[in-house]
């Protein structure tokens, strides 16, 4: 991504590690050509001259292959902070390639290959809106992208699975940026099927399904601010209050989905 939306960038991040490999290379060799003479040598050490001037050249080049080693530290943390600019872009394109791979799990049928992917990825970095400031460019490639994946795969779903595919991306985006933590994903999907109702609390009110009534007890164990709910309720038990609430959620529900 960043090769392609930051060419020169990443041409001069090569060329930094190009330079610190052969200057860690030439420092190397100084130190065994140093090592060398230093072993070979069977005399006085102060009378070798030859040894005594390659001594202060080999102190003079690693002064300056550590400023260059130096230098070339401080280049790769300016470009590697530039290359951070663009990390939400990387990060959206792989939630969105996560919903993708799950919609498998929907229907065998619904098969996008990464290279299909990464096309779209590309694509979208060619089609976004220029900008000058590197925050807005990034805003604009992760909402194109977004859109043209959504629009790309959204084409070839079932009319029935379509709304499973944007709540898919959603929960994962929601997830990813912390806005919502994958526990809460997991309550809303699987509620109270995991309680048993002949161990749970009795339930309050005999109108009321077992479903709901685990549901509940699920709502009010992973979340604080539901906590006194069930307390709540079975206090109120002679209040219509309830019932009524839950008639109308249940209204709603049923038209919303088109059953009633």
């Amino acid at each position: 991504m960043i090769g392609k939306e930051q060419r020169a960038l990443e041409e001069q991040l090569a060329l930094v590690l190009q330079e610190v490999n052969a200057n860690t290379k030439s420092l190397l060799a100084l130190d065994a050509s140093l090592l060398e003479r230093l072993t070979s040598n069977t005399g006085n050490l102060l009378d070798d001259e030859e040894l005594v001037d390659v001594l202060a050249s080999t102190k003079a080049k690693a002064q300056e292959v550590g400023e260059k080693l130096k230098a070339a530290d401080e280049t790769k943390i300016s470009i590697n902070e530039k290359r951070e600019q663009f990390r939400p872009v990387a990060t959206r394109g792989s939630c969105l390639y996560f919903a993708i791979v799950e919609m498998s799990a929907v229907n065998p049928m619904y098969q996008t290959s990464l290279a299909q992917f990464l096309g779209l990825f590309m694509s979208s970095m060619d089609k976004a809106e220029r900008a000058s400031l590197a925050s807005k460019r990034v805003e604009n490639i992760i909402d194109c992208m977004t859109y043209i994946t959504y629009r790309y795969i959204n084409r070839g779903l079932y009319e029935k699975d379509k709304l499973t595919f944007i709540l898919i991306c959603t929960l994962k985006i929601l997830v990813t940026a912390g806005l919502l933590k994958s526990g809460d994903v997991t309550l809303f999907l699987r509620g109270g099927a995991a309680l048993d109702i002949n161990t749970a609390k009795r339930k309050p009110f005999g109108w009321m399904t077992n479903d709901s009534w685990l549901n509940i007890l699920a709502l009010a164990d992973a979340l604080k601010f539901f906590a006194n709910m069930p307390s709540d309720m079975s206090a109120a038990r002679g209040v219509p209050s309830w019932r009524g609430a839950f008639s109308s959620l249940i209204r709603l529900v049923s038209r919303n989905d088109g059953s009633g």
